[in-house]
């Protein structure tokens, strides 16, 4: 099984170097891997499957193209958890939970929810996951949502101006308690805290994707070997 997970893109220019990095990326995988895994926050914030601005409508496209060659698999982020059926029907994208379990013992998540130490954040997600809140701001209109969505990002880039680093990485005991719910995983991988690494530990291997800013950060899995790579040089950063 030859797949590609990546996540944390925060796609939200069409031009932009990571918008355009992104796009070869699938380009290039879709045609020489099974799989494809998108593990969240793939844009800076979706705000529901009516957008129809430059960035929603470039994002479709390049999933349009790449599906055609390869499954891909999306998984909500903190940033776009908005996505729905309608984008996984215009897309050809398949919409997965968190977490989620690969037949052959991989275990995916965001992250996000393993940030136990923020508790404000914990609560705040526990909000905006509801099926309530979600139907309530779907109701509202497109220009209602865009000011809403512009406000969110304004206070999360505030928020985490002021707090600590390490209440923002995932809790080890949180992440540890998650694995042993799956018996027999052999690795755990999930991006959120925008720190690429790899992870051992006795039972299992922990593969954190990194965020798009610099590189186009991806764990490629080759059958049983994984890899951490960096798409934009192909450079090779271990297992």
């Amino acid at each position: 099984m030859n797949r590609v997970f990546l996540s944390d893109l925060h796609l939200d220019d069409p031009e932009s170097d990571t918008f355009l990095r992104f796009r070869e990326c699938l380009h290039t995988e879709a045609q020489r891997v099974d799989e494809i895994y998108i593990l969240g926050d793939l844009v800076e914030m979706w705000i529901g499957d009516d957008d129809s601005g430059p960035t929603a409508n470039a994002l479709r496209q390049t999933l349009i193209s790449a599906t055609k060659h390869c499954q891909i698999l999306l998984m909500h982020g903190n940033r776009d958890f908005l996505f729905g059926e309608a984008f996984s029907r215009q897309t050809g994208v398949t919409l997965i939970p968190d977490p989620y379990l690969t037949g052959d013992g991989i275990l995916l998540s965001h992250g996000d929810g393993l940030c136990t130490d923020d508790e404000p954040y914990q609560a705040l997600r526990a909000t905006l996951r509801s099926e309530a809140w979600q139907q309530d701001i779907l109701s509202k209109s497109l220009t209602e949502r865009q000011a809403f969505g512009e406000a969110l990002r304004l206070q999360s880039r505030q928020s985490s101006a002021n707090k600590p680093s390490n209440i923002m990485d995932v809790n080890l005991q949180a992440t540890t308690d998650l694995v042993h719910e799956y018996p027999g995983c052999s690795h755990f991988i999930h991006g959120h805290t925008h720190r690429p690494g790899v992870h051992n530990t006795a039972n299992y291997q922990r593969i954190v994707t990194g965020a798009w800013e610099r590189c186009g950060w991806i764990c490629r899995q080759s059958n049983t070997h994984f890899s951490l790579e960096c798409f934009s040089t192909a450079r090779h950063y271990g297992t």
